[in-house]
């Protein structure tokens, strides 16, 4: 089964991607004595350079640096000039492969950066439950994710686990939401609901499909027709108490996928989300259908 991924080649870049700008150097880069004196304790230059650059890289964009990652020119001078070492030291850097091991396992030491391993990341995971609620886009997720585990100081983890992460957390609050919409409703509205994909209106169309089509008309015929419509969803009698709490993009998602579905395919989706679906739509459908008559009505009397 492939595994879920949220982040586009773009989305990833913008995230992992080291900077090359001043303003972010400034920001992100400038060492102070503490970190200067760690850094003179490295003997040769290459060593110097590249133990102050795996340290500007766990601060921002918070990740290590890979074997053989080109580094942006701009970074490499700015650094490179702090430290009154010239940029082509680094060609000779981590000569032994231990030894950007070791300067990565020195920095998490005298900084306190951890791994994203362990408890560390249990308790991350449970941090993105809520933030997970509230996304309205995939990799908006993820950029507030990296921006957490920067202020936790845990090193950013490869984007397919990343993106898994977060993934993951999406699904989750999704089933969160979906289970608590279903369990505010009474046995006697989810019995209601359950029955709009049963019952038919002369005898071909369900009534979960009737009641969507909502479009305004220029007669009094289609005016009946969408007070017949506003009526059963009175009847319905779903509280729109039933929604308190929910981000109102979320509620927007469930009713745009209610629109999509007809009868049978929502039959067959898990009871939770079918509850939950039909729930929304009969909330969010009775506004529609007031405005369809008023606009139909507006335009029976400007005719008149």
């Amino acid at each position: 089964m492939p595994r879920r991924t949220i982040l586009t080649a773009r989305q990833r870049d913008a995230l992992y991607g080291l900077p090359s700008d001043e303003p972010t150097f400034l920001q992100q880069y400038v060492l102070s004595d503490d970190d200067l004196a760690h850094v003179a304790r490295r003997r040769r230059n290459q060593n110097r350079l590249g133990f102050a650059l795996q340290l500007c890289a766990l601060r921002y964009p918070g990740r290590l640096l890979q074997p053989g990652e080109l580094i942006p020119t701009p970074m490499l001078a700015f650094i490179g000039a702090r430290l009154g070492i010239i940029g082509d030291a680094l060609l000779t850097y981590a000569a032994r492969s231990e030894t950007r091991y070791e300067h990565s396992a020195r920095l998490q030491k005298l900084y306190g950066y951890r791994p994203f391993t362990g408890m560390a990341r249990r308790e991350f995971e449970s941090w993105l439950a809520d933030p997970a609620v509230l996304a309205r886009t995939n990799d908006g997720l993820a950029e507030i994710a990296t921006a957490e585990l920067r202020r936790q100081q845990i090193i950013v983890p490869a984007a397919s686990t990343l993106g898994r992460a977060c993934a993951d957390a999406l699904v989750a609050a999704e089933r969160r939401i979906v289970h608590q919409i279903a369990s505010r409703l009474d046995p006697t509205a989810r019995i209601r609901l359950k029955s709009l994909l049963s019952d038919t209106v002369d005898g071909t169309l369900t009534r979960f499909v009737w009641l969507r089509q909502a479009e305004p008309g220029r007669n009094a015929r289609l005016a009946n027709d969408l007070m017949d419509r506003l009526a059963w969803i009175e009847d319905l009698d779903v509280s729109p108490n039933v929604l308190e709490g929910i981000p109102p993009h979320r509620i927007a998602r469930l009713r745009k996928q209610g629109e999509r579905y007809f009868a049978d395919g929502l039959r067959d989706v898990p009871e939770d989300r079918r509850l939950a679906i039909l729930a929304v739509c009969a909330i969010e459908w009775r506004a529609t259908l007031s405005d369809a008559i008023i606009e139909t009505h507006n335009r029976i009397t400007g005719r008149l």
